[in-house]
């Protein structure tokens, strides 16, 4: 088995916020990710996939083929972006890198035969990131954020 990783970048805004909290609790939990109009990060997200090299090409899966399906599909509906109100799959959650991190999991867990999703990373800060490699993973819905 081979792994096979692309790294990209977006910024987008966000804000941490509980609805069924009140604004005292909030703030005690999210601090200052709890910023009523959102903070901005620069992410780095590495997406990879694993597989065995196609006998034809030796590739487990052609990197920029793999770049164009991440902008495609994830990076031209989150970058500058603020991700509680413009990113549709992003409606009703918290978000955190982790429940991004489910999220653009499914997003993306199709688009990459005959290899197969392995892992993402998301990196929120250059000392924070977030690993997530599909488990079934349940996220709270709310109905307003």
């Amino acid at each position: 088995m081979i792994y096979v990783t692309k790294k990209v970048s977006f910024s987008a805004s966000h804000r941490l916020f509980n609805p069924t909290w009140d604004n005292e609790k909030n703030e005690e939990i999210f601090d200052k990710c709890n910023n009523q109009n959102g903070h901005g990060h620069n992410y780095v997200l590495e997406v990879t996939v694993k597989g065995f090299p196609d006998p034809d090409t030796g590739y487990v899966f052609d990197l920029k083929k793999m770049k164009r399906i991440i902008e495609d599909h994830l990076l031209k509906f989150v970058d500058h972006k603020h991700l509680n109100h413009d990113v549709d799959f992003l409606s009703g959650i918290i978000p955190t890198a982790e429940n991004m991190a489910v999220k653009f999991w499914e997003v993306l867990q199709e688009k990459f035969e005959p290899a197969s999703l392995h892992k993402l990373k998301i990196w929120e800060t250059e000392n924070s990131m977030v690993e997530y490699f599909g488990d079934k993973v349940h996220i709270q819905l709310y109905d307003e954020q």
